[in-house]
C-alpha cells in the first residue's frame, strides 16, 4: 500500500479533487491510502438534493463550505476535529457494497488503540450504540474507493446545526437526535491526544512501520495542477454542488434496505415530464440513466412496471425489488387494499 500526502490541505474542494485524480490516474497496482482533514464543511452525497440536506442560513452565516462528493450515501459534517480516510484500489468485481473489506483495517487499528470499534449496519463504524464513522463508496472504470469519516474531536453540536436530518432517518435509528447517536473517538481513548498524534498512530498501525517510513506516492507539480483544475471545474461549481432541483407536483420518500429514496415527479398530460431520485442510497451506476428512461412514460402502474421490468434496479439502488420502486413512484398504489 502507498500513502498519498495531501500536504496538509484543509480545503474540501481540493481534497475531493485529489481523491478523484488519484482514482482515475494513479496506477493502483497496489492500494493507496489518502488522509485529509477539512475546514468546516458539509459533504453531500452524489444523489442528494443539497438544498434539502443543508441548513442554508446557518451554513451561510458560519461560512461553511458545501461540496458534493462522487460517492452516494448521506450528507456529513467535517471540521478540523474529523480525520477522513480514503482507500483506493482496482476493483475485483466483488468490492462494491463490501464495506467490511475496507473498514476492517481501520477498526482493527482503532481496537489496538483501545477503542472497541466495529462495522455495524450498512456502512457505519460504531462504539457500542454510538456512531464514530460513516463510510461511502464510488466505483468507475474498474477502480473503486471507499472513504469515511473518523470523528476524533469534532464539534458535534454543529452536525445537528448545519444539517437537516430527515425524521425518517432518526426514527430508523431509534434515537431522539443526531447528537445522541454520534460520538468522538477521543471519548474512548485511554489517553488524551491531539488529532495529529491520532493520525500518526493510525499510519503506524495501517502500514506496520514508523510514519516516517511509510511509502509515499510521489505526486508531481503537474499532477497537483490537474488536481486544482478538477477542484475548480467540479467541486467549486454551483451546478455540481447544488444543481437545479426540478419543479415537482408529486413527492414521495420511502426508506429501503439500501437507503432513503426521495422521489420528485413532474407529470403533465398523464406522462412523466421530469423525474429526480434523490437519497442516501449507494449505486454502482448513475441514477440519471434510469431517470432518462422514465421521462415520457405514461404515469400508470402498467406502463411503469413494463419499463422497470427491463432494468436491473440493483445497479442503481442496491437491494430493492421492482414492487418497492413502484410503491415509491405511485404513492397511492395499494392505498385501497
Amino acid at each position: 500500500m502507498l500513502f498519498i500526502d495531501n500536504r496538509g490541505i484543509t480545503d474540501a474542494a481540493l481534497n475531493l479533487a485529489l481523491e478523484e485524480y488519484a482514482l482515475y490516474n494513479l496506477p493502483l497496482d497496489e492500494p493507496c491510502l489518502l488522509f485529509y482533514i477539512n475546514a468546516p464543511s458539509i459533504i453531500v452525497g452524489r444523489n442528494q438534493n443539497t438544498i434539502e440536506e443543508v441548513n442554508s442560513d446557518y451554513v451561510a452565516s458560519r461560512g461553511i463550505q458545501v461540496v458534493r462528493r462522487l460517492s452516494g450515501g448521506g450528507a456529513v459534517y467535517h471540521d478540523l476535529g474529523n480525520l477522513n480516510y480514503s482507500i483506493l484500489t482496482k476493483d475485483d468485481g466483488q468490492s462494491f457494497h463490501n464495506f467490511a473489506r475496507f473498514t476492517k483495517p481501520v477498526t482493527d487499528a482503532l481496537n489496538k488503540m483501545g477503542v472497541p470499534a466495529a462495522l455495524t449496519g450498512r456502512n457505519d463504524i460504531q462504539v457500542e450504540e454510538r456512531k464514530i464513522s460513516g463510510n461511502a463508496q464510488f466505483f468507475s472504470k474498474g477502480r473503486i474507493f471507499t472513504h469515511g469519516t473518523l470523528l476524533f474531536d469534532s464539534e458535534l453540536t454543529e452536525v445537528a446545526n448545519a444539517l437537516k436530518v430527515k425524521p425518517i432517518k432518526i426514527a430508523s435509528k431509534s434515537t431522539k437526535s443526531v447528537r445522541g447517536r454520534v460520538a468522538n473517538i477521543s471519548e474512548f481513548l485511554p489517553e488524551r491526544m491531539r488529532i495529529e498524534e491520532f493520525r500518526r498512530m493510525l499510519l503506524r498501525e495501517l502500514f506496520g512501520c514508523a510514519p516516517e517510513e511509510v511509502p509515499v506516492y510521489p505526486m508531481t507539480e503537474h499532477e497537483w495542477e490537474e488536481v486544482r483544475r478538477i477542484a475548480d471545474a467540479r467541486y467549486r461549481s454551483w451546478d455540481w454542488n447544488y444543481g437545479r432541483s426540478p419543479e415537482s407536483n408529486i413527492e414521495h420518500t420511502l426508506k429501503f434496505p439500501s437507503g432513503i429514496i426521495d422521489m420528485r415527479l413532474l407529470v403533465k398530460d398523464g406522462r412523466i415530464e421530469q423525474v429526480r431520485l434523490f437519497g442516501d442510497y449507494f449505486g454502482a451506476h448513475d441514477v440519471a440513466e434510469l431517470e432518462t428512461l422514465l421521462v415520457g412514460v405514461r404515469y400508470d402502474e402498467a406502463a411503469l412496471d413494463a419499463v422497470l421490468a427491463q432494468v436491473e434496479l440493483a445497479r442503481y439502488f442496491g437491494a430493492i425489488e421492482r414492487s418497492d420502486l413502484l410503491d415509491l413512484l405511485l404513492p397511492t398504489r395499494g392505498a385501497e387494499a
